[in-house]
């Protein structure tokens, strides 16, 4: 099901898509429900709306894919009901919002693991340390670490040629967060791009790529791509289920979905908003995310239900914060 839903991905960016069938019952009225943002949180919200329109037949909905800024820049301006985000809401984009009278809930809806991915042929670099990447992607890197032996001695005296997502990826926010220190830091000599297929297609076709994205592009094209361990001082680890939603695995993110307030006014953002929390547990793996705990789901669940606005994370950062923490719950792995 991810498969297709990605590639068919190619062709919507930029013009969103439009999900509508049969005729309109009375009851859902005629609004089209503008959906925007991640192209992470992408095919999860395609794979909710598609299940959705099978049960409210007539529900028109619209998914555009700007990556989690442009979408926010959408959301904040009242030309969306609601915005995907691989990352939560920054401080410029809450108070873009608060400008405009846009109140929102924000609602956690699967993990996801960041994949550092190499083409097969690549035999040296199975595993790098956060610091080995941080000395990589930093800003400092620019036009000086150019080849691999410059990461560690022994490695080719080849160019690595670097991919990773655009400006306006939520992707690209957390990865710099996370490896570099500090958001939206980073070298700019790199192939950018809000597609992930063309950093999967960059890094599959060249053996000295190297590349980031997140584990569902990997997950469907494993066959071209090779996996790297991540070390943050206690030995590489690889994105897993049990690695990613325990926060083990340094790259580990939860995705979001942020509702408008004034939007659930209209029974079908309502009904649509409370069928993505109900297909939270289930639809995430079908689509290469991982599910939120029990615990999170319900907690999520309360936050939705009593309407609370605002972000867990007032603005900063997302790495290192833990859901479980945020939301007051311990969590446990479910099985």
């Amino acid at each position: 099901m991810c498969g297709d839903k990605i590639r068919r991905m190619v062709h919507q960016v930029g013009m969103g898509l439009v999900f509508s069938l049969g005729t309109t019952p009375a009851v859902w009225g005629m609004d089209v429900i503008k959906v925007d943002g991640s192209s992470t949180v992408y095919p999860l919200t395609e794979a909710v709306v598609e299940e959705f329109q099978t049960v409210h037949r007539g529900a028109r909905v619209t998914i555009g894919v700007s990556g989690t800024g442009g979408g926010f820049k959408k959301f904040c301006h009242k030309e969306t009901h609601m915005s995907g985000a691989s990352r939560p809401i920054k401080q410029e984009e809450i108070a873009s919002c608060s400008e405009n009278g846009v109140r929102y809930i924000e609602l956690p809806i699967a993990y996801d693991g960041l994949a550092v991915i190499t083409h097969p042929q690549n035999d040296w670099a199975k595993t790098m340390t956060v610091g080995e990447l941080k000395r990589l992607w930093e800003p400092a890197a620019q036009a000086k670490i150019m080849r691999w032996n410059q990461i560690r001695s022994g490695w080719p005296e080849k160019e690595i040629n670097l991919l990773g997502p655009g400006a306006d990826s939520g992707t690209f926010d957390y990865f710099t967060e996370a490896i570099v220190g500090r958001a939206r830091s980073s070298r700019g000599d790199f192939t950018s791009s809000e597609d992930d297929n063309v950093i999967v297609q960059g890094v599959a076709t060249d053996k000295y790529a190297l590349g980031y994205l997140g584990l569902p592009y990997y997950e469907e094209n494993k066959d071209r791509l090779q996996l790297m361990g991540i070390d943050k001082g206690k030995g590489p680890i690889l994105p897993s289920r049990k690695t990613v939603q325990t926060g083990i695995y340094p790259l580990s993110r939860p995705l979001f979905i942020y509702v408008s307030l004034a939007a659930l006014d209209n029974p079908t953002v309502l009904a649509l908003t409370q069928f993505y929390l109900d297909k939270s547990p289930t639809l995430p793996a079908e689509v290469g995310y991982i599910a939120l705990s029990k615990n999170v789901q319900t907690q999520v669940v309360k936050r939705f239900k009593k309407r609370q606005t605002g972000s867990l994370y007032r603005g900063g950062g997302q790495a290192g914060k833990s859901l479980e923490v945020l939301l007051g719950t311990v969590a446990t792995l479910d099985k």
